[in-house]
């Protein structure tokens, strides 16, 4: 980029800043599989055998996708300072987008979430605000941050307790809105979203040796590369659990049990490579195999269920 690219047009700058620091496609395939399955997987436990309105799934990812968004530009401001320190080659240390900008795009996305709720259901509102009372206070480190970063497992699980509560309003976008109860079983779909936000927050922040950087916190420098892949192995065991639970209320276990604990084996030998040559490429494969866990268990409790409940 030129020297003065903070001179350039705004929305230059924001495509810049996707690629960066927030991919439309990489995120927005993750969270269309999460918020497609939580609305199919939705309706199969309501006893609905084909898809449910359009509304519904473009509602979910709409809202889905920026509060996403929201919590990387949280992560900017609570970040700022070091990052300014340690890593001054980042989007907003080096003047390529402004916090003053983002906030204002947070705002932004804020108003197009209360717009696209309203035209579903207002029924919505009072979990999309408890969503941001909860993304303030994480953004605030539940006013003990320096409590909070010495305490890295107590850290995460405090920033991953969102997972469910995003879940929670994905899921909604279809029994609330056909006002209907809560689905019974749905709290381990919720349960599962929670371990795989570990996976994913564990996946991205576990390196080899050489990639560690003087003011950047990751779960292998914290913990140590065998901890942190153990941990991350199980959440893998703990989300595979909770997906053979929902599996069997759909009545889907052995297509999604199958692929799952295939995959799992996968990603276990990916861990094993990196804990044994401890290689920037095997760290890479760790984030992407985390990824694909996603993508993959979704598809396997909502998605595809529902595809086949409909054909059929």
């Amino acid at each position: 980029m030129a020297k003065n690219e903070r001179d350039l047009p705004l929305l230059f700058r924001l495509w810049q800043y996707q690629k960066e620091r927030f991919s439309i496609v990489k995120h927005g395939l993750l969270i269309a599989a999460f918020s497609a399955s939580a609305v199919c997987l939705s309706a199969l436990l309501r006893g609905q055998t084909d898809f449910p309105g359009m509304g519904a799934f473009a509602v979910s990812f709409i809202v889905l996708f920026t509060l996403f968004f929201q919590l990387r530009i949280a992560d900017e401001f609570k970040d700022a300072e070091e990052d300014a320190l340690y890593r001054p080659e980042r989007a907003v240390p080096r003047g390529l987008i402004s916090l003053r900008e983002l906030a204002g795009i947070g705002i932004l996305t804020a108003i197009l979430q209360l717009m696209v709720v309203t035209s579903l259901s207002l029924s919505l509102l009072p979990i999309l605000l408890m969503i941001w009372v909860y993304m303030s206070l994480m953004s605030a480190e539940f006013f003990a941050p320096a409590w909070l970063k010495a305490r890295p497992l107590l850290y995460m699980v405090s920033h991953m307790l969102i997972m469910p509560l995003i879940d929670l309003f994905a899921t909604a976008c279809d029994w609330l809105v056909q006002e209907h109860h809560i689905p019974d079983g749905l709290i381990w779909f919720l349960i599962v979203s929670f371990f795989n936000g570990v996976i994913i927050e564990i996946g991205r922040k576990t390196w080899a040796p050489s990639m560690e950087r003087q003011g950047v916190e990751t779960y292998s420098a914290a913990w140590g590369l065998k901890t942190a892949l153990l941990a991350w192995m199980g959440a893998v065991v703990a989300s595979l659990i909770c997906a053979v639970i929902v599996s069997f209320q759909t009545g889907f276990v052995i297509p999604a049990v199958s692929a799952l604990i295939i995959l799992a084996a996968l990603m276990a030998r990916t861990a094993w490579l990196l804990l044994k040559h401890q290689e920037p490429a095997h760290a890479k494969r760790l984030e992407d195999m985390s990824g694909l866990w996603l993508i993959c268990i979704y598809l396997f409790l909502g998605i595809i269920p529902m595809g086949v409940s409909a054909w059929l």
